[in-house]
């Protein structure tokens, strides 16, 4: 049989040594080129987060420069305030100088007895003079009337048992009650400002009371320190406009009431129209207690239990110039005073006092604390103490 050769059935790939490494090399590259492109890999992307990163921290620093450069850059209202011409002159204040004189008098010499102020609050107290009026027990504002003013004393000028009296501290120490009360206020004469009584926040061991704070605005105070704070309220004061705020207080209590007109009043009438909100604090380095605006009144907040437990009754005008023997004659007025002492930190009374330069009337002579009244003896705190819890509408 003859031999014959079989024809191939398709295309065959006849590959040397050189391709057929090749294909291997292509098909199944080496470990060590994984590795290698791996490398690579890895570099260009540690290379591309650096370059993001590098120009993240320059747009950061270039923001920070700006915003520094917009701080040391920005409006000083102070300044402003001296060019603006709602300021330029003391003529356009209308209630400068309004304020109608009522000398203090002896109180031994009055025929009729005034009820004076800051007495004890303490509640369940009940003053000794007999009295015909009865306090204002609604919110000021309902009354038509408006804070014209705000100050503060240093201490407490009234009394409530527990809350700021005799058994209180602060930095400098508290004052004991009065010899008529079993306190003497003799070992207190050695204060520039004559103090109150104090609340019972204060610890000598922990920083809140401790830790000194740059004051900016307020004058002579101090961090742990009690304070009680007056808002002067009137219906006659210049409500609503850029005259509302004066110092002193009594040119906004008295801004639209001349004395032909006053003289008409009925002490009731007065007792509604003008009056006093107080309330008490101990300052503190902690903003967790930080309020922005002590400028209207009274902080009202019952979550917080703020102003909730107000007493109400009639008295008078207060500070160091009066006593138990110098009777202030500007009675009778209501005074609503919260029974409760609080924590507030200083950068509210600096705020305080930012705003209280904002205004029209120069108030610089209430950005300090003023001196305490000694505490009102009974028989000079009138018997028609009430109590209510003011709210907010």
């Amino acid at each position: 049989m003859e031999a014959r050769s079989e024809t191939p059935r398709g295309p065959v790939l006849v590959l040397d040594h050189t391709h057929h490494q090749h294909l291997l090399d292509t098909l199944y590259p080496p470990v060590s080129k994984f590795h290698h492109e791996d490398k690579i890999r890895a570099l260009k992307a540690a290379n591309v987060f650096l370059s993001f990163a590098t120009v993240g921290l320059f747009i950061i620093t270039l923001s920070l420069l700006a915003i520094g450069k917009k701080s040391s850059t920005m409006v000083d209202y102070s300044s402003s305030r001296a060019l603006s011409s709602y300021f330029a002159s003391d003529d356009a204040n209308v209630c400068n100088g309004t304020k109608l004189a009522f000398d203090n008098q002896l109180c031994a010499d009055l025929e009729v007895p005034v009820p004076q102020a800051g007495g004890n609050v303490t509640k369940g107290y009940v003053g000794e003079l007999e009295v015909d009026v009865l306090p204002n027990t609604m919110p000021f504002y309902q009354s038509a009337m408006c804070p014209v003013n705000v100050h503060w004393h240093l201490g407490s000028e009234h009394y409530s048992y527990g809350q700021f009296d005799e058994n209180g501290d602060g930095p400098r120490g508290n004052v004991p009650r009065p010899e008529w009360a079993e306190r003497n206020l003799a070992g207190n004469e050695s204060e520039e400002t004559q103090a109150g009584f104090r609340c019972h926040h204060y610890n000598p061991f922990d920083r809140i009371f401790t830790a000194e704070y740059k004051w900016k605005h307020c004058r002579g105070m101090e961090v742990g320190e009690t304070y009680e704070v007056h808002w002067p309220h009137s219906a006659a004061g210049a409500c609503g406009s850029v005259n509302q705020y004066q110092t002193p207080h009594y040119d906004g209590l008295f801004c639209h009431l001349d004395m032909d007109t006053f003289s008409t009043l009925a002490a009731q009438d007065v007792v509604n129209a003008i009056g006093v909100h107080a309330q008490v604090f101990t300052v503190v380095n902690d903003e967790t207690y930080f309020y922005p605006d002590m400028m209207r009144g009274m902080i009202v907040d019952e979550e917080m239990d703020i102003g909730q437990d107000v007493a109400f009754y009639t008295g008078s005008t207060t500070g160091v110039t009066r006593s138990n023997e110098v009777c202030s004659m500007y009675a009778p007025i209501t005074w609503q005073v919260d029974r409760k002492c609080h924590l507030i930190s200083a950068s509210s009374f600096d705020k305080l006092c930012y705003d209280m330069k904002m205004q029209r009337d120069d108030m610089s002579n209430d950005l300090h604390a003023h001196g305490s009244r000694e505490l009102v003896s009974d028989d000079l705190v009138a018997n028609n103490q009430a109590r209510k819890t003011l709210r907010r509408a």
